[in-house]
């Protein structure tokens, strides 16, 4: 009688629990990487950060503010210590009395709360403060003096800990509060938004890395003088810049001009221009400081301070370098014309006239149309009308007829469109 012979029995699986498989599920989603790639926004708040400014960061929910925060700390290995505003009371920020043993003779000191404790006992850090839009008027009013003298109750937090927060619009803020004048104007505000192209390369495992900017060192002076010269240039021609509150309440919860802005601003373009930033970072920076309409004013003065002098332009018009930009190139033929008007001579004249052939040669003919017209009325009877006129009539006369025959499409088309409304 022939034995069967059993199959040998299976190997014993590792017993695992469900939530131990959900924990390697998890961790593979977690496994992400890191890419350098060009992101204004990071750059932004990362050139903030390293100037030592508190930041904060405007946006929808879940668009990722958080996250950046949370990205930062770990690429420039600092802790992350975050504090939701919302939920703290003031005495959470200026600090619980401590009755000691002779209140009279010693006062009642002010404890700070743990997260402070640990921030001091860590020596550096990132101090995230999330949802500030939800905190109420006395929570906010707390935060003054943490976020502008770096103070909690009696204790003084260390100086390579960075303060970052984060709003949402009170639009889309949970019981959402307008931002207090005096805070508001503590901080660099940076509208964060999200690109789609980094979140989907996110999404697939591939995040932008945060990196503190390289600061050239033969840049430095450089850097702080032309700060000094572009804040200080436009507030001399703009005083009434220095100081605005804006009117309106919703408005003075974002940036907005005043000494302790420019002041910010100031130092922002230094770190930008030794850092080698690009213009949309600054661009970011400066309005984020000061708001929108100062900071523009102040960008488009930043540019004419490279334009070379009206005065060396007219003393070698053939070797003038004339900018490519056509607003810069715009501003140096208005300058030219402006200096001839100031001291008005024959050769001054003519040496105008020359530049505008340069520009006509060079560059877009239209913008010559304005400067010539100018330098024309600028004309005494004795002056004889130098040939350079002639080179520079054919420009001027196609770029009138251009204009009135735009005018008078415009005219057909309102003509046309009265007609239509009174069938």
């Amino acid at each position: 009688m022939t034995t069967a012979t059993l199959p040998a029995a299976p190997a014993t699986a590792p017993a695992t629990t469900p939530l131990a498989v959900a924990s390697a599920l998890l961790g593979l989603l977690g496994d992400t990487e890191t890419e350098v790639r060009r992101d204004p926004q990071l750059e932004a708040l990362t050139l903030a950060v390293a100037a030592d400014l508190p930041v904060l960061l405007w946006g929808e929910p879940g668009i990722g503010k958080t996250a950046a925060v949370t990205q930062l700390a770990e690429e420039l290995d600092l802790p992350l210590t975050t504090v939701i505003a919302s939920v703290h009371e003031p005495s959470d920020f200026s600090g619980l009395p401590v009755v000691g043993d002779d209140p009279a003779a010693q006062g009642v000191p002010m404890a700070p709360p743990d997260w402070a404790v640990r921030l001091v006992r860590q020596g550096r850090g990132l101090l995230f403060l999330d949802e500030l839009s939800t905190a109420p008027p006395a929570v906010q009013a707390a935060l003054l003096r943490l976020v502008l003298e770096r103070r909690v109750g009696a204790l003084r937090l260390p100086p390579e800990v960075r303060i970052v927060a984060a709003a949402n619009p009170r639009a889309s803020a949970a019981d959402g509060w307008e931002l207090s004048a005096p805070l508001a104007n503590r901080f660099v505000h940076l509208m964060w938004a999200h690109d789609p192209d980094v979140v989907v390369r996110g999404l697939g495992g591939v995040w932008p890395r945060a990196t503190l900017p390289r600061l050239d060192p033969a840049a430095l002076v450089p850097a702080v003088d032309l700060a000094r010269r572009a804040v200080c240039g436009l507030l001399t021609a703009r005083p009434k810049l220095v100081h605005q509150l804006p009117a309106a309440e919703t408005r003075r919860g974002g940036a907005w001009p005043s000494p302790r802005t420019w002041d910010m601003t100031l130092r922002l373009i230094a770190f930008a221009t030794a850092a080698g930033a690009d213009r949309d970072v600054l661009s970011l920076l400066v309005r984020g400081t000061v708001g929108d309409g100062p900071g523009l004013e102040l960008l488009a003065s930043m540019d004419r301070m490279d334009l070379p002098d009206p005065e060396d332009v007219l003393a070698d018009p053939a070797g003038a370098e004339l900018p490519q930009r056509g607003d810069l190139r715009q501003a140096v033929l208005d300058g030219v014309v402006a200096a001839v008007r100031k001291r008005p001579t024959r050769q001054r004249w003519d040496a105008a006239w020359a530049v505008l052939v340069r520009a006509m040669e060079t560059g877009a003919p239209d913008l010559v149309v304005v400067p010539a017209t100018t330098l024309a009325t600028l004309r005494q009877d004795e002056w004889d009308v130098p040939a350079a006129i002639e080179r520079l009539a054919g420009a001027v006369e196609l770029s009138r007829g251009a204009d009135r025959a735009a005018a008078r499409a415009a005219r057909r088309v309102a003509d046309a469109a009265k007609a239509e409304a009174s069938r």
